[in-house]
């Protein structure tokens, strides 16, 4: 005795609405996105489009529209003959540089040291970095100029550099990521004849890349978009960063056109952008795998 076959269910291949939830709770999840999107992306956006209007057309007030009628790039020419933008963006890579590469072999090193058990007190260093980072900048920012001036380092860029040589936010980043490395994997090593250099070298940094990355970006975006702490250091012109510079178009002496700055806004904050989607994958991977852990 044969039996029927049993028809087969077939696959549908596009999702039905009941697959993403109920459609009311799909509209308020698309509209609170897009909120989010319109705060975090319009500013920026209505940068670049008042960086674009000619020269009759309102960049504030009542008249002024959002589209510029006459797009021009007069004002990125302007800021370019007005003031030394080369300059300023050669002084601010100078400082994020020497930042990354001083982060990086210091916030490494201690980050190794702390995943480390077994020596006195790693618990209370771990407690001091944690309790560093609830005192907000402008609390010791008198100190570290004494310090500064003490030093003769104002008006200098490695005085910009120095008080931000090591991040202790970027210490714990470090710490986690090397904690996720499994002990047996480094007693391997060791029976292997591995001595603290060659794991610290081979084993533990291939192993927090992401995490690495994570601290290069984050240095990176401080150190170029930073401008109190330049504003208070440095005096002359020829050491101003890029946004500290960019700032004096803001002054009477380029006559007070919003374009102008607009403009510079812009191209402050293009490299940033620009390393940001080259890197993004790999930064939010780093991002869940240095996750701090108590």
């Amino acid at each position: 005795m044969t039996t029927a076959p049993v028809p087969m269910k077939r696959r549908r291949l596009l999702p039905r609405w009941r697959d993403y939830g109920r459609p009311r709770e799909l509209v308020l999840r698309y509209t609170l996105l897009v909120f989010v999107l319109f705060i975090t992306v319009g500013p920026l956006l209505w940068q670049v489009l008042s960086s674009l209007k000619g020269a009759g057309e309102d960049v504030f007030g009542a008249g002024a529209s959002l589209i510029p009628h006459h797009p021009t790039l007069r004002a990125y020419r302007e800021v370019f003959e007005q003031v030394p933008v080369w300059t300023y963006i050669r002084n601010s890579l100078f400082v994020a540089v020497i930042s990354i590469a001083s982060q990086l072999a210091f916030s490494t090193m201690a980050g190794y040291m702390l995943s480390k058990p077994g020596w006195k007190g790693r618990k209370l260093v771990w407690v001091l970095l944690m309790a560093s980072m609830m005192f907000p900048f402008e609390s010791i920012m008198v100190s570290l100029f004494l310090s500064i001036r003490d030093l003769g380092l104002v008006d200098h860029l490695v005085g910009v550099w120095l008080p931000g040589f090591v991040a202790a936010i970027n210490v714990l980043i470090m710490r986690a990521a090397f904690l996720a490395v499994p002990r047996e994997v480094e007693d391997a090593a060791m029976l292997d004849g591995a001595g603290e250099w060659k794991r610290f070298r081979y084993l533990y940094l291939p192993s927090a890349y992401g995490a690495i990355l994570v601290v290069t970006i984050n240095t990176f975006i401080s150190a170029w978009d930073d401008f109190l702490w330049p504003l208070i250091v440095l005096r002359s012109e020829e050491h101003f960063t890029l946004t500290l510079g960019l700032a004096r178009l803001q002054t009477s002496s380029f006559g007070y056109d919003q374009r102008l700055v607009m403009a510079g806004s812009v191209i402050s904050v293009i490299p940033v952008l620009v390393l940001f989607v080259i890197t993004q994958r790999w930064f939010y991977r780093g991002v869940s795998s240095g996750a701090v852990k108590l």
